[in-house]
């Protein structure tokens, strides 16, 4: 075919792309930087013209108009991922939350548990052989582009081509429009002194060549901040942010040692500055994968010595950990904790390390608590968690019994929340607590 044309052909304004939804749909946008800027704040504006729309996705950078009060009738929020523009809405029954590992969401369209009717996301213009890249967000978009009924991209040049498995040929797009915006970016959070001393016990637990998970914010950037020394670190991930350019420029993390896709990136969506956006357009070293291939457990256990760092809301004495809510209040998701807990658990040497703070709320709540909060869902089950760290220490639960797994973890408590914990010990366990 003359894809060319075609291309031409397909060509429509925002509102021609708008028109292409019917009420009843379920819209799915683009994941994070995938999502469609200029698509969505069309269907804000025009939304009298919808009824029951469906609006579908996970992490969400945009400014939300169609999340607004009254908009309700219009399009409600299925949130796979619940982010910050959409927390007040699900509180106030405006919206909607579906649980999901992250790495399921493809085969949910796949399967119809959740068909598409209208894809819109965005993507890189299309390269001299009709294939546009998904860019930053390949994940669930792979899948969606197959399984919606309609196809939309919005070719904008701001988005980085992006190599792996994230190339779509122009032929399975339905309609194309056109947007010049910035691409949404998050900034580097501050480091604090916390995160610094736990990013220190992490980063002792990482040996030469171990292959690494990380994600975004100040600890995931402390910890690659006590990195530096390592050598021949591998990255298969979910995503990555700019705390890891500079152990990839420095030569820390190449991938060499790496037994799947040796020195390459693997990666399923990126999130960051325009720094890190102009790093991996037309790299070669970073590997593209739809997020049921990058976050298969099977898939991720293929390289030895995995090391998965994520980090929870609160954990239990008995290693129970909720990443995602604050009792029934819903202010994350699942995301892929799970997927990379059991890929780095089943990979040879590998290690599942969860992280955070001892204390919240300014030091008056302890994070490690006797019991989790009333309706806070269990994220990582106790039976799957490894370490849990806070910048008081490393808790080394795997294998331990109940007793012992609630004795580590007072001691990495917070020290004015000890006394109480321990009270809990000894009703427990009929014995007093021991460091």
């Amino acid at each position: 075919m003359d894809w060319r044309r075609y291309y031409k052909e397909h060509i429509v304004t925002p509102e021609q792309a708008i028109a292409m939804i019917h009420n009843g749909d379920r819209v799915v946008f683009g994941h994070a930087v995938g999502e469609p800027i200029v698509f969505q704040r069309t269907i804000a504006r025009m939304a009298g013209q919808f009824r029951n729309v469906e609006v579908a996705h996970m992490v969400y950078l945009g400014s939300g108009e169609y999340l607004e009060p009254g908009m309700e009738s219009h399009f409600r929020h299925n949130a796979l991922f619940v982010g910050k523009p959409a927390r007040l809405a699900i509180v106030e029954n405006r919206a909607d939350y579906t649980p999901a590992f992250f790495s399921d969401i493809p085969r949910m369209f796949r399967d119809g548990t959740l068909p598409i009717d209208v894809f819109a996301f965005t993507s890189s213009p299309p390269d001299e052989r009709g294939y546009v890249s998904l860019g930053l967000s390949c994940d669930y978009g792979a899948q969606a582009v197959k399984s919606a009924k309609t196809v939309i991209a919005e070719v904008n040049p701001n988005m980085p081509c992006t190599y792996g498995e994230s190339f779509v040929h122009v032929s399975e797009i339905d309609a194309f429009l056109s947007a010049w915006e910035p691409l949404p970016e998050s900034k580097p959070e501050k480091i604090s002194d916390t995160d610094r001393q736990i990013g220190k016990y992490i980063a002792d637990l990482v040996h030469d060549g171990d292959c690494l998970q990380l994600g975004i914010g100040a600890l995931p950037d402390a910890v690659c901040d006590f990195l530096g020394e390592k050598r021949d670190l591998g990255l298969h991930t979910e995503m990555i942010s700019d705390g890891v350019l500079p152990l990839i420029e420095s030569g820390v993390i190449n991938g060499k040692r790496k037994q799947r896709d040796v020195g390459k990136i693997c990666v399923t969506f990126l999130m960051g500055t325009r720094r890190l956006y102009d790093f991996v357009n037309h790299n070669p070293m970073i590997h593209m994968l739809p997020v049921d291939v990058c976050n298969n457990p099977t898939v991720i256990s293929q390289n030895d010595h995995v090391v998965s760092i994520n980090a929870c809301v609160e954990v239990d004495l008995q290693g129970q950990v909720c990443a995602e809510a604050i009792g029934l209040r819903q202010i994350s998701g699942i995301g892929g904790q799970m997927d990379f807990v059991r890929g780095a658990n089943l990979s040879k040497g590998g290690r599942s390390i969860i992280t955070l703070h001892s204390t919240a709320n300014g030091g008056k709540i302890s994070r490690i608590v006797p019991v989790l909060a009333p309706g806070a869902p269990v994220t990582t089950s106790r039976c799957d968690v490894n370490y849990i760290v806070t910048e008081y220490g490393v808790a080394h639960l795997r294998g331990q019994t109940l007793r012992e797994r609630a004795r580590r973890l007072i001691a990495v408590a917070h020290p004015n929340f000890r006394s109480e914990l321990a009270a809990e010990f000894e009703s427990r366990f009929g014995e007093p607590w021991q460091p």
